[in-house]
């Protein structure tokens, strides 16, 4: 079986001593309807097992998506996601959130909206997928880091989640750190804090980017590709749009101190990530930054 130039697109949303750094709290599954509703082509989503498992589906006409009921400001986020099989070029998956949020992404609305991404991105059988993490944060992105998984995501499910709290944003995959964002708004860089997200995610066809900078295209031969989906974890302070605080800030577990930064076996997981599976950071990229970003120092990046 060949894959195709899919994206599969997520956006959601621990300091080193004897108390720091404990993995965040378990993910509770949940039905797919408890915090999410379909937003576009609801004839491409499949329900199964009363709800607790949810298949997205690709073909030549349209993509598909879904975005949670509410909005958030913090909290920990986790979806279990198989991915599209075989060749899947030109296919993105996401999970994402914005100032109202995105593909497994986290995503606000405004004119300067928040947004914290995963996106990964189809290659041709037999190469692995890509996962690409962003952060927007006033409008500004341009911080892409892209891995290579050290598993087939399409063999079975694993967890994705984000921890974000009024410190860092740590995104994990199966528990394992493989990106920070520390808040950095003392040396001058923008940290979403006061702008609700909701939760988006989708499945579309991006073969003019996706795969190779465009130059693989999706298969349509092999459509259609199904994106599978379970776990639905939303544990975040609800908020209305509009909100600038969170009523319980400063009371919720993620606040605590053991979340504010990541321990030092975290540390040594994330520095085994970027060392054996980074194949692009752009704290080190000196031709889009000559001089690297601020932030990348404190985030263990350079």
């Amino acid at each position: 079986m060949g894959r195709l130039p899919l994206t599969l697109c997520l956006t959601f949303l621990v300091m080193a001593t004897v108390t720091f750094g404990v993995p965040p709290k378990k993910a509770v599954d949940v039905p797919f309807g408890r915090n999410y509703f379909p937003t576009w082509a609801f004839d491409h989503i499949k329900y199964l097992n009363g709800g607790s498992e949810v298949h997205l589906i690709l073909d030549k006409y349209t993509g598909t998506g879904f975005q949670s009921k509410g909005s958030y400001l913090f909290g920990h986020f986790s979806m279990h996601i198989k991915m599209v099989p075989g060749d899947s070029a030109g296919t993105v998956t996401a999970f994402y959130a914005i100032v109202s949020f995105f593909l497994l992404q986290l995503s606000s609305q405004s004119s300067v909206h928040d947004e914290i991404d995963f996106e990964f991105l189809g290659n041709r059988t037999g190469q692995p997928y890509i996962l690409q993490t962003n952060v927007f944060t006033g409008g500004k992105g341009n911080r892409e880091q892209r891995i290579n998984l050290w598993f087939d995501p399409s063999k079975d499910y694993h967890s994705y989640s984000v921890l974000w709290n009024m410190y860092q944003i740590v995104f994990f995959v199966d528990d394992v750190p493989i990106r920070v964002f520390k808040n950095s708004k003392d040396i001058g860089v923008k940290f979403p804090f006061n702008q609700p997200m909701k939760i988006y995610s989708s499945l579309w066809n991006a073969d003019d980017w996706a795969t190779r900078g465009g130059l693989e295209k999706t298969n349509w031969a092999k459509a259609p590709f199904v994106a599978s989906y379970r776990g639905f974890h939303v544990d975040g302070c609800e908020a209305s749009v509009n909100a600038k605080f969170c009523e319980t800030q400063g009371k919720r577990w993620w606040d605590q101190k053991e979340f504010q930064d990541l321990d030092a076996q975290q540390y040594k997981r994330l520095k085994w990530v970027r060392t054996r599976y980074t194949i692009y950071n752009y704290c080190t990229d000196r031709v889009r930054f000559p001089v690297p970003p601020p932030e990348c120092r404190r985030d263990r990046d350079i």
